[in-house]
């Protein structure tokens, strides 16, 4: 590691925790020898901050809280167990730079298993917390026993035992510290101080389970405690905006986030690409035996597919009636430069108080990309929160001036709802032939703009790539199909606040981009020739 971390934490659980292989010959407890990714996670959850002093408790390190995304069955709860008894007894706490010849030694804590731990030259050292309240958190006891029960596997066959009491529903600690349990439906515990608290399965954990008001609750209780939280979860459907969700997608750079995810453009159907995604999310997990994971997988596939690919192929995909699935969409990832007087056309869809507005600009070969503007270079996405609460017309305007100055517009597509005077000022500047009001209300219409976009993204060896926009990314995700007659659909938000807007915006660029290749506009132009007479 090229940071300083408290490498003694994972020492101290390889010494103190034991842990039995499930179904193995030897039977025989074992000390918790972390995999690598485990190993990564830790050194990174307890990376101290450069500067870092003695006395500070959640500020000394690096990351505030952390999240660990990660297929079934691969680890998770024994490897949050082991945290767990660190952050009950063990040296967890930033206790000052070694300066070389300093030890931990076990005995100074109360424990008599005799183990010596000796710092290197400038190596944060660590203390264990004077009364450490912790909360395992999940939505149900048997999500909870996930990190319960082998938490108290590792009590009973290792060293631990001496100074921690295991109840039913709580674990005794010195010092009147405890671990509790906590569901959603035995909150009662919620808004006491805490120092630490694993949260199991936070993709899970929505609004209708009343799980986010106990996260938040719970944050607010380590704040005052100067306490930090570990989210472990599988991947959650995007549609649901849960906990899970909201963490992966926040703009803090104070939380640390785990997700491996499998190479892009597999299909999770296919058998072959199915077993090759298996080998990258489970690889480093030895226990896993892969034809296992394949036989639950392809059982579940035949009534959930989506819930299959979430929990064994550690993707973020949609359940039914998604317009498409994200990976899809980002594997044809390909960022490159479009010169100033390039041929494009534009796809605008407008709002003015709630949903966003966006232009988004295709190249007649088929690269489409969100432009820039103005002398900062922003993206042309308006999110009206950022705005004061209004989409600032002045700066979409000013942006769209700016695309037929610094391009060749061959077409723009504008969707007019709020923004029918706008769009009959740029008719009027730029011509009615370029500038045209294109109505995604229309279901004939629509519905097929949305299948030539689908189709020409998803085919096999297609010349369709775009910049990797994250935000037109998130909107593909969030996109589902509203029925329509005659077996048509058109796009719908999954839900109220899942904004969908820079994908309109990217259907009605493609749209355009396809009607200006069929009116033979990305032909080469040809050269004029001059005559002089004699």
């Amino acid at each position: 590691m090229d940071f300083p971390t408290l490498f003694i934490v994972p020492d101290w659980i390889a010494q103190h925790c034991r842990i039995r292989s499930v179904g193995g010959v030897d039977g025989s407890p074992k000390p918790f020898q972390m995999y690598d990714w485990q190993l990564r996670c830790t050194a990174q959850f307890y990376r101290v901050r450069e500067g870092a002093q003695v006395g500070e408790l959640a500020t000394a390190f690096y990351y505030r809280r952390a999240q660990v995304v990660a297929p079934q069955k691969s680890g998770k709860g024994p490897w949050s167990a082991g945290l767990v008894a660190a952050e009950a007894i063990g040296p967890v706490l930033f206790a000052g730079w070694a300066r070389g010849g300093e030890v931990y030694d076990c005995r100074d804590d109360g424990c008599g298993c005799g183990w010596v731990y000796e710092y290197e030259p400038g190596e944060p050292m660590g203390r264990p917390w004077n009364q450490p309240l912790i909360q395992i958190t999940a939505t149900s006891e048997d999500q909870t026993d996930n990190i319960y029960r082998p938490l108290q596997a590792m009590i009973r066959d290792g060293f631990l035992a001496e100074r921690m009491k295991v109840g039913e529903q709580f674990i005794r600690l010195p010092n009147d510290g405890r671990i509790d349990v906590v569901t959603s439906s035995a909150q009662s515990r919620l808004g006491n101080p805490v120092t630490f608290v694993p949260q199991d399965e936070t993709g899970i954990w929505t609004e209708g389970n009343k799980m986010t008001k106990v996260a938040t609750t719970q944050r607010r209780g380590l704040g005052g405690m100067q306490g930090r939280s570990l989210e472990t979860t599988n991947c959650w459907d995007p549609s649901e905006d849960s906990v899970a969700q909201k963490t992966a997608e926040s703009k803090q750079t104070d939380i640390y986030r785990y997700h491996r995810t499998p190479p892009k453009g597999l299909s999770y159907l296919n058998k072959a690409e199915r077993r090759r995604i298996h080998a990258f999310v489970y690889a480093g997990s030895s226990h896993i035996n892969l034809d296992s994971i394949e036989g639950e997988a392809a059982e579940l596939l035949e009534k959930e597919p989506a819930e299959a690919e979430r929990f064994y192929g550690n993707r973020i995909v949609a359940g039914m009636g998604a317009w498409m699935q994200q990976d899809q969409w980002d594997a044809r990832n390909e960022p490159r430069e479009i010169p100033d007087g390039t041929r494009i056309v534009l796809g605008f869809d407008g709002s003015d108080v709630d949903d966003w507005t966006g232009i988004r600009a295709e190249t007649l070969d088929g690269y489409q990309f969100t432009p820039v503007y103005g002398p900062d270079r922003r993206p042309t996405v308006w999110n009206p929160a950022e705005w004061e609460g209004q989409v600032p017309r002045l700066e979409v305007d000013a942006a769209m001036r700016e695309m037929f100055d610094r391009y060749e517009v061959m077409r723009a597509y504008c969707d007019p709802p709020y923004w029918t005077s706008e769009v009959a000022a740029w008719q009027a500047a730029f011509g009615e032939k370029r500038v045209t009001e294109w109505h995604t209300t229309r279901p004939v219409q629509m519905h097929a703009a949305c299948e030539q976009l689908l189709t020409d993204v998803v085919k096999a060896k297609t010349g369709f790539r775009h910049d990797g926009c994250e935000t037109t990314s998130t909107h593909v995700r969030n996109a589902r199909k509203a029925a329509r007659p005659m077996n048509r659909y058109v796009l719908r938000k999954a839900a109220v606040h899942q904004k969908i807007d820079l994908l309109v915006c990217s259907v009605l660029a493609h749209e355009a981009a396809t009607d200006a290749v069929a009116a033979g506009q990305a032909k080469p132009k040809r050269k004029s020739k001059m005559l002089i007479m004699r």
